[in-house]
């Protein structure tokens, strides 16, 4: 196998809606989700979602970038030890437990006081059961996304696009623009062992539309994907099917879709 792809950053979001941290490296398991991601949501009114028995909710249930953009003007933090999520952008910085029902309920109080136009309901805090995340997709494990296919919108647009409005886990170098979007079913296996098979697929919606830090919707996105390329699809989605470590600056060899290892033509 030849190395064709490297991890250029990771990055978790441990809120869904609020903002990403990056991380050097992350440890993740068979069948498992991305290290300390999407790992809380806040509810915008009754969602219908059960922590005994999680099935899995459109993300229109929860406060989301794709509504909510004013969310991307707070800058957080998430410390795994304690459970604590400091925030800063609105008034003095907050750090709230989300462990403790006290800390979910300021988290949801400084929502009522941020953006109270945009709730259609009582915000509450939820915390994902094991083995259970609050991504997008039901079967959306892990993300990538591909540099070239960001640069390839730059230049549709004419404007400097940031990576992260895909809110993407990993970010990869050493690909042609949009070539990620042709390997779903194949395999990339990372110098640990840790083996990626790409399931789907991202579609596009208007979050990416975002300015990640100022929340100032400032392009359409998934219009210029639809008009340029007839599908509004970057970056795809991945299923862990062995576990390991991944760092930044690793490379990614691409193997075949039944992950013997040959070749990809």
């Amino acid at each position: 196998m030849t190395a064709l792809i490297h991890v250029s950053a990771l990055y978790r979001y441990p809120v869904k809606g609020l903002s990403p941290e990056p991380v050097e490296r992350a440890d993740l398991e068979t069948s498992g989700f991305f290290p300390g991601d999407r790992l809380y949501a806040i509810e915008n009114g009754p969602s219908g979602f059960n922590a005994v028995a999680p099935r899995h909710q459109p993300k229109t249930k929860y406060l989301m970038l794709m509504r909510d953009e004013a969310l991307a003007r707070l800058r957080t933090r998430y410390e795994d030890a304690t459970a604590t999520l400091t925030v800063e952008g609105h008034g003095e910085p907050q750090a709230f437990n989300l462990d403790t029902e006290a800390g979910r309920e300021g988290l949801a109080d400084l929502m009522r006081r941020f953006i109270p136009a945009s709730l259609r309901g009582e915000p509450k805090v939820l915390a994902a059961p094991p083995q259970y995340r609050f991504t997008d997709s039901p079967t959306g494990y892990v993300s990538l996304i591909n540099r070239a296919s960001v640069a390839a919108v730059e230049d549709y647009l004419g404007v400097p696009v940031d990576p992260l409005r895909f809110r993407g886990n990993l970010l990869v170098e050493g690909l042609d623009p949009f070539a990620e979007l042709e390997m779903v079913g194949q395999v990339v296996e990372a110098p640990s062992g840790l083996r990626l098979k790409i399931t789907k697929r991202t579609v596009r919606c208007a979050a990416t539309n975002v300015e990640p830090t100022s929340g100032i919707r400032d392009c359409d996105i998934p219009w210029t994907l639809d008009a340029r390329l007839g599908h509004r699809d970057l970056g795809v989605y991945a299923e862990v099917i062995a576990g390991g470590a991944l760092a930044k600056g690793d490379a990614l060899r691409v193997a075949c879709g039944d992950g013997t290892g040959r070749a990809v033509p």
